[in-house]
């Protein structure tokens, strides 16, 4: 298959240092396999740990490429994140995911205060229907109930709410652990930003 054949998917990650992005984006690729076909295949549970090979990126070879056919249709999935060596301020995403740590509240809030509005000062002012997802980074971190320093879920759906993205899910790439669901929410959302209906969500943010 041409990569002229493919329906090609600008998606970029914003969010704070640390929180967790290259971490994930590393696990969206296993040698030009997609992560479906190793969780498909019962590599990774909610309670197992993912294998600790996983590619090591470097940000010089962004965007990092995502191969997948899905609703009968072959598409090139390109991600990136603010440490790409073009500046990230200058990319055309199709898709802005934000993304914070869920231990660290801080990240939560910079999410508003800094790359919901880069975003919207950088990317939407020529076009106004690329879908935002808010992600929750390290989802294992999330141990004990009652810790006022760990996000809950509640609070990062409110967030999402009030910064009027379209979805907001969790996961922690270390373990695995809803990563399978993330990433096939990822797929679908970015596959509907090719269609005529687009990809933002109607009725109000969306809880994967």
């Amino acid at each position: 298959m041409d990569d002229d054949e493919r329906a090609t998917v600008s998606i970029l990650l914003l969010g704070d240092s640390g929180c967790g992005k290259t971490t994930f984006l590393s696990q969206t690729t296993d040698n030009q396999r997609p992560i479906f076909s190793r969780l498909s295949q019962g590599v990774s549970s909610p309670h197992t740990r993912l294998p600790a090979s996983h590619p090591l990126l470097r940000d010089l070879d962004q965007p990092f490429p995502f191969n997948i056919r899905l609703y009968n249709r072959h598409y090139r999935f390109e991600f990136s994140d603010t440490a790409s060596p073009e500046n990230w301020t200058l990319h055309t995403p199709d898709f802005a995911i934000l993304c914070y740590d869920i231990s660290d509240r801080r990240s939560l809030q910079n999410t508003a205060q800094v790359w919901r509005k880069a975003v919207a000062r950088h990317h939407v002012q020529d076009r106004e229907d690329i879908p935002v997802m808010l992600l929750g980074m390290k989802r294992d971190l999330r141990v004990e109930e009652g810790d006022r320093t760990i996000v809950d879920p509640q609070e990062g759906l409110r967030v999402a709410q009030e910064m009027r993205c379209d979805r907001y899910a969790e996961c922690s790439a270390l373990t695995g652990e809803l990563m399978k669901e993330v990433m096939e929410d990822v797929a679908r959302t970015a596959a509907k930003t090719t269609t005529e209906d687009g990809g933002m969500s109607l009725g109000g943010c969306a809880l994967m």
